[in-house]
């Protein structure tokens, strides 16, 4: 980012962008259309920067919880998969999940396998498995968080929480960089360590994020 003078004009950066979501960066800015736009692209390198991480720990936090359920299942003598939802433990919304994401698959023309649908669930639907209306998942979920500090629901189900909201906003490109960005940094290094402290390491030292932040403007 620099603060020549850019490309467009402020008059055309509205009619693209739209005058109401330039309106909180120039606010923000007091009116400094240069600032505001330099607030503005910095917004959109963090977010790209967060996206990384993020999405290693969700495909993390998606398998980890596979095994989990995968294992109870088992133990349950269940038949099929724990996504088959036997024993009608799932929420309704769950299920539909499921059924778009097997459906999801059918389209592409693949096999209908456990792998296969687990990738096609979102980020929301594993964080809705970590939740009080679930409880009776928790005492298996708990095992894929061996490194948390202690066993509550809450030390899990609260970051997450904030985590989800968080990627949500990035998911629809909403101004993160009013809504602690570097906080949701540490829920999702944090999330990492409870699944696996070499996870974190790993995310750590790959990541952009520390360096996209210390060049706020």
């Amino acid at each position: 980012m620099s603060g020549k003078a850019p490309s467009l004009s402020q008059a055309d950066l509205e009619r693209l962008f739209s005058a109401e979501r330039l309106g909180a960066y120039l606010a923000h800015c007091n009116g400094d259309f240069i600032a505001a736009l330099d607030l503005y692209c910095w917004n959109s390198s963090i977010t790209a920067a967060l996206w990384e991480p993020i999405g290693h720990l969700e495909v993390a936090l998606r398998n980890v919880l596979d095994a989990q359920l995968t294992a109870r299942h088992e133990r349950l003598g269940r038949p099929g998969s724990w996504l088959d939802d036997p024993a009608q433990e799932l929420s309704d919304r769950a299920r539909e999940d499921i059924a778009t994401a097997r459906e999801r698959v059918r389209r592409k023309g693949k096999r209908i396998s456990t792998g296969q649908t687990i990738s096609e669930l979102g980020f929301g639907f594993w964080r809705y498995l970590i939740t009080r209306k679930l409880t009776r998942l928790w005492p298996d979920l708990a095992g894929g968080f061996q490194y948390a500090p202690n066993r509550r629901l809450g030390t899990v189900e609260v970051p997450l929480n904030r985590l989800h909201v968080f990627r949500n906003r990035l998911a629809h490109h909403e101004r993160i960089w009013n809504r602690g960005p570097a906080d949701r940094y540490e829920d999702l290094l944090a999330l990492a360590g409870y699944i696996d402290p070499t996870l974190r390491s790993w995310i750590v030292g790959t990541s952009r994020v520390p360096q996209v932040l210390s060049g706020r403007p």
